[in-house]
């Protein structure tokens, strides 16, 4: 393996985990009662998973190029998508140790009112030793205790469907480069059509319905328990549409190229 790949699965990981961790925030702002906060707070994360995507795709795409007509692009491709859901089971099992880590980054930043002072609190001494108290396994009752019926499944449904969309958004465009080489270019800026239809999936049915089971659990009409169910049926449709990704990457890339030369046709004529 190329170390130009091992970057990109670093990048990758980085980002299906802190994407996996944010279904988490939530649960945070309900437990100390600051939602725009926590959300705030988690934007130096977000920054991160955006950093990682801006290295990922360049990188991703140079490695096509030189390796065009590779035998092993496809392997390469499921191995990134199976990092990808590596990402998110590691990420969800670190949820209750982030939940306490972020409970008290939080607190600390609406005591602080300053975001650079919380970096340097959690890079100090004391702030590491506090981190440490705060690692916890993951506890089998919150699996067990479920309430599925409180669980909204066609938004679970949803969020499995843009999660799918936007892995294989992410890699199918690179891919179609193999079936297309003429076309390389028209077939990048199609990733955004992919990334597109889950943006609008996520912007119209997902975060509303979220947001509102967030705003009923503050105004007691919702339980925390009943809300802390849903955020795991959530996280589980995140690992499960990040796998699925696998059996969308091919036929993705082909609806690409086949979207790629019917915009070739039109400028043509």
């Amino acid at each position: 393996m190329s170390f130009q790949i091992l970057l990109v699965l670093i990048f990758n990981f980085i980002i299906s985990l802190i994407g996996t961790l944010a279904y988490s925030v939530r649960l945070v702002g309900v437990r100390t009662g600051k939602i725009a906060i926590s959300f705030s707070v988690f934007n130096i994360l977000t920054l991160i998973s955006r950093i990682a995507v801006t290295f990922q795709t360049p990188l991703l795409t140079n490695y096509v190029e030189k390796n065009l007509y590779s035998n092993d692009l496809l392997h390469i491709f499921n191995l990134i998508i199976v990092v990808s859901g590596a990402a998110a089971i590691f990420g969800a099992f670190l949820i209750p140790t982030f939940q306490k880590i972020f409970s008290k980054g939080v607190i600390l930043f609406s005591i602080e009112r300053s975001i650079p002072k919380l970096v340097i609190n959690a890079m100090s001494r004391r702030g590491r030793t506090s981190m440490k108290y705060c690692i916890t396994k993951p506890s089998k009752e919150s699996v067990v205790k479920i309430n599925y019926k409180k669980i909204p499944r066609r938004v679970v449904t949803y969020n499995f469907v843009a999660v799918a969309l936007v892995t294989v958004g992410a890699l199918a465009p690179i891919y179609a480069f193999r079936m297309a080489p003429n076309l390389r270019a028209t077939c990048v800026t199609l990733s955004s059509v992919v990334n597109g239809a889950a943006t609008i999936l996520s912007t119209i049915f997902i975060d509303p319905q979220m947001s509102i089971m967030t705003e009923d659990v503050m105004d007691g009409k919702c339980t925390r328990e009943d809300f802390k169910s849903c955020v795991i049926a959530m996280v589980g449709s995140k690992m499960l549409g990040t796998f699925a990704a696998v059996f969308l990457l091919v036929p993705g890339a082909y609806a690409i190229v086949f979207a790629a030369k019917g915009i070739n046709f039109i400028s043509s004529l």
